[in-house]
């Protein structure tokens, strides 16, 4: 359904650590296919080791952000080995977007569904045009969306994730961001702004502590309190050794704007 000289996955570079993923496969409503997850596993390798980024935009092609998994592909070799490949790849790309030490903002400018849902869930933040809709459609055609299930119940309630679960019904970006899904929906010629503003609000903050603040956010989340604690206790120390921070603090009582980097 696309060009094949067309790569399914465009990538974008700013000299000030900005980098954006542009899935596109538009015809096909940006579904996620081996290529393009493939694509997307090579570019977030890559990035987990590249100190110069910053932040990272996921943006989508077309009308839609994500139709989630190609649904022809997968029915056109049916076996549970390649099945299990399948969502292990598709589990592996989501859990490297957690893993990256920068945050990834979700550019959501159509409908996200099943697994296209799941990767706005799996964005650190997201920011949708207000004509966007999203669902966990599956059940709709007898395949409970499992694995969206974990990124989407660890960013919304239990029963308001369950309900997308079970219903496969659409929610609005107005309830998306109600309910905790996105952090902000905006008219469709602001969403370039709005994503501008949460991008330079990251460039401007000291990297270090972005990093290990992400690592320690994540972390936490699955732990028992007291593991929480103990682990956040060890990442604030460290930080606080890390010359910006240092620097920050000392900016802090002498009254002045820190010289980060400095």
């Amino acid at each position: 359904m696309s060009d094949s000289n067309t790569p399914v996955l465009q990538v974008a570079r700013e000299a000030r650590g900005v980098v954006t993923f542009t899935l596109n496969r538009p015809l096909a409503f940006n579904a996620l296919n081996e290529s393009l997850l493939s694509a997307l596993q090579t570019e977030l390798d890559a990035l987990a080791q590249d100190a110069s980024v910053r932040v990272v935009v996921l943006a989508a092609a077309g009308k839609a952000f994500c139709a989630g998994h190609d649904l022809k592909e997968m029915r056109a070799a049916p076996s549970l080995g390649y099945y299990q490949q399948l969502f292990a790849q598709c589990s592996r790309v989501m859990q490297s977007l957690q893993h990256l030490p920068v945050p990834v903002i979700a550019r959501v400018q159509g409908i996200a569904t099943a697994a296209g849902c799941q990767l706005v869930a799996q964005c650190d933040l997201a920011v949708a045009a207000d004509t966007a809709r999203f669902a966990t459609s599956g059940v709709n055609y007898g395949l409970f969306c499992a694995t969206p299930s974990v990124a989407l119940s660890r960013n919304i309630s239990r029963k308001a994730a369950f309900e997308m679960l079970v219903t496969g019904a659409f929610i609005s970006a107005s309830q998306a961001q109600a309910q905790g899904l996105v952090n902000r929906a905006v008219p469709l010629e602001q969403l370039d702004a709005e994503v501008e503003k949460l991008v330079a609000s990251i460039v401007a903050k000291p990297q270090v502590a972005i990093a290990m603040g992400k690592g320690l956010f994540y972390r936490q989340i699955e732990n028992g309190m007291a593991a929480a604690y103990e682990d956040a206790l060890q990442t604030m120390a460290c930080n606080m050794m890390d010359a910006d921070a240092l620097e920050g603090v000392q900016a802090f009582i002498d009254k002045r704007v820190p010289r980060f980097g400095a």
